[in-house]
Formats: C-alpha cells, sequence, structure tokens
C-alpha cells in the first residue's frame, strides 16, 4: 500500500488531502508512523521522532494513528488477496506477499492477477497500492518499491540478471549501512560487481551469510511464501514521558509485562495445543537513542505474567550502564515459541537421558 496511514487518513477527511501529513502524535517523545507523499518531498519519513520532522516540514500536518481502522481497512485488502489465492503471507497490515502459481481465477499471468488486485483496491477502497511480480520473494519485493506510489513493476525470468546487476548492494535484503562498508572496501558497490566474487570467498569472509549474498546477486531466493507463519516474538514496548534511571523503570517493565503476556494468551491460547514461549527479551532505549537488548532462555517457561515481569526485572539488573544513564524507552517480549506438546516431549527426553546416565553410574560404583 502507498503511504498507507497517511493515505487513509487523507481518504477520509478531504481537508487532508493534497498536504504534507504525518501520522503521529506531535511531541518531543513521539515518532512518525507514516508520512504522506506531500511530506515526504520535505525529507519526512517513517521512524523519524516527530520534532526534527517537523524541523523539516514546518507546515506538516500532525495526525494521531487510528489502529482499529488502519486495521478495518487492511482486512478489506487481504479479503481482495484471497479472492485470487489462498497462499497470502503478511508482513505487516500493509504489506504481503502472494503466491499466485496456481491461482483461483482464471487470468493468464501473475501480472494479470497484480493488476486485477490494484484495480479492485481502488474501487473498493479508494487507496492505491504498488505492486511487484517475480520470480522469487525477494525479487517481488525489490520490485513492488521500483515504481511507488500507484505502480507496478514486472521481473520476468529471463529479465532477472540485467534487472540485478546495475542496482546498489545496499538494495539486497539484509545488507545494511555495515555491511555495505564491508563490501564497499572489496571493491563491491553494485550487485553485478557482487556476482564477480567466487563463493568461497564470500564464504571465508563472511560464513553463511556470504552464501547468501551469492545467491542474491544471482536471483536465487528459495523461500516459499507461508500463509500462516508463526509468531517470532510478541512484545510490548512504552516511550517514558521523561528519560528515567534505570532504578526507577521496575514499574514500567510489569506493567508491560502484564500487556505482553495478554498478547501472548490472545495469539497462543491456553489449552493443551497452546504455544509456550522459552525466551525473555528486555529491551531499552537510551536517551541518545542507542538500544540495548538482553535474553535469557530459562530452564522452565514462564507460566504468568508475574513470572515474566520477575525474568524482565532480573535482566534489566544484567545492564552494565552508569547510575547517570537515562532511559526513554522499554520493552518486554516473548520468543522461542514452541507448542506445548514439543516442550513436554523435550522435557521427557531430558529425564530420560538423566534417568539413563544414573542407572550408568550406579553400575559403575558396583
Amino acid at each position: 500500500m502507498d503511504a498507507f496511514y497517511a493515505s487513509v487518513e487523507q481518504r477520509d477527511d478531504p481537508s487532508l488531502r493534497g498536504q504534507p501529513v504525518a501520522v503521529a502524535w506531535r511531541g518531543a517523545r513521539s515518532v512518525v508512523c507514516a508520512a504522506s507523499y506531500e511530506a515526504r518531498v520535505f525529507g519526512v519519513r517513517s521512524a523519524m521522532p516527530a520534532m526534527r520532522a517537523e524541523r523539516l516540514c514546518p507546515q506538516l500536518i500532525f495526525v494521531p494513528p487510528d489502529f482499529v481502522r488502519y486495521k478495518a481497512v487492511s482486512r478489506q485488502i487481504r479479503e481482495i488477496f484471497s479472492r485470487h489465492t489462498d497462499l497470502i503471507e503478511p508482513l505487516s497490515l500493509d504489506e504481503a506477499y502472494l503466491d499466485v502459481t496456481h491461482p483461483k481465477t482464471d487470468l493468464p499471468s501473475a501480472t494479470a492477477t497484480a493488476e486485477a488486485i490494484r484495480a479492485a483496491i481502488r474501487a473498493e477502497t479508494a487507496l492505491t497500492a504498488s505492486a511487484g511480480v517475480a520470480p522469487n520473494k525477494f525479487l517481488a519485493k525489490i520490485a513492488s518499491d521500483w515504481n511507488k506510489p500507484d505502480g507496478l513493476c514486472v521481473i520476468r525470468p529471463h529479465q532477472v540478471e540485467a534487472f540485478l546487476t546495475p542496482l546498489p548492494v545496499g538494495r539486497l535484503p539484509g545488507v545494511g549501512k555495515v555491511m555495505e562498508a564491508k563490501l564497499a572496501a572489496l571493491g563491491i558497490d553494485t550487485v553485478g560487481a557482487l556476482r564477480a566474487h567466487a563463493l568461497a570467498e564470500l564464504e571465508g569472509r563472511f560464513g553463511r551469510w556470504g552464501r547468501r549474498l551469492h545467491e542474491l546477486a544471482r536471483g536465487i531466493d528459495n523461500h516459499a511464501v507461508q500463509s500462516e507463519r508463526p509468531t517470532l516474538q510478541i512484545s510490548a514496548e512504552d516511550t517514558f514521558e521523561h528519560d528515567l534511571p534505570l532504578d526507577e523503570i521496575e514499574p514500567h517493565i510489569r506493567r508491560l509485562a502484564e500487556k505482553a503476556w495478554a498478547g501472548h494468551l490472545r495469539q497462543h491460547g491456553t489449552g493443551e495445543h497452546r504455544r509456550v514461549a522459552r525466551t525473555v527479551v528486555l529491551k531499552l532505549k537510551t536517551s541518545d537513542f542507542r538500544t540495548l537488548t538482553r535474553s535469557l532462555t530459562p530452564s522452565t517457561h514462564p507460566s504468568s505474567a508475574h513470572a515474566l515481569a520477575d525474568i524482565a526485572c532480573a535482566l534489566r539488573d544484567r545492564v552494565d550502564q552508569s547510575a547517570d544513564h537515562r532511559y526513554r524507552l522499554v520493552g518486554v517480549g516473548l520468543s522461542g515459541f514452541i507448542a506445548a506438546e514439543d516442550e513436554a516431549m523435550q522435557g521427557d527426553l531430558f529425564v530420560g537421558a538423566t534417568s539413563v546416565a544414573m542407572a550408568s553410574n550406579e553400575k559403575h560404583r558396583g
């Protein structure tokens, strides 16, 4: 979707159309959730501190986010997708992968399917979407950003190499500024230059990631579209009204642990087929915007919000920072989800192994 949250606001409030809009609360502690294309002209981007956005664009109009409304529109769009395929992998409220190898309609091609979906979104929601059509997920992702807004980009199999060759390596998924700098030090600034390096060399320098780089440079991505991706992490976080020292954060950790635990129960249930989280994560952001994380996988998974909060508070004590440090944000999360029956099986295996070891020791003592 094109500038999704901002576009919904402009659709529903005609006075916002053609105006630079930021979906955010105004204030020193707020960040931009989305920016209209009129605001992007001034350099305003999502995840930017609201005060910086306002400095870049003094006439910026701030609109508080309404996620209930955005989720409702997202459900409409998802229903349009489902007319064409059941293989839908949502990435967020406004983005998804669709596998249309075997479509539910009689449309003749993936390109025709993308055009039909975009037309239906425009007709039924009065919003625009951009689409990328390609042989695999990572190419489709790049293509979807290629002709924004309201665009379509198609990369056919025989076009893959020519399309990728001139691209900056930073366009490849997983290549951030640090990796980009490492590659630049080797004289690699485009995908074509990366392709010229042998697999053995890349693996020697970057390990398994070197193999992935080798594949991406050739347009190879074998990750399937997963219609029901398991939740990787459930978390709750909050930005404080005023920066706080570490020893004043515990009440906030406990409050957020309650929220994270409630989200866990909603997503993963409480019955015999529930999923349990094995790892607890604590996230802190300092007053100068550095992010710190601490995690622990205890021998017994947290079984309540109180237990989750206790572990998260213990993780806070592992933060090695001086007393004068201040923090602007804290988050509590759960990850490492497995099925409850799998955990029970692992426990049985552990007990069984212990019993065998004890019996063996007894035998040798005898």
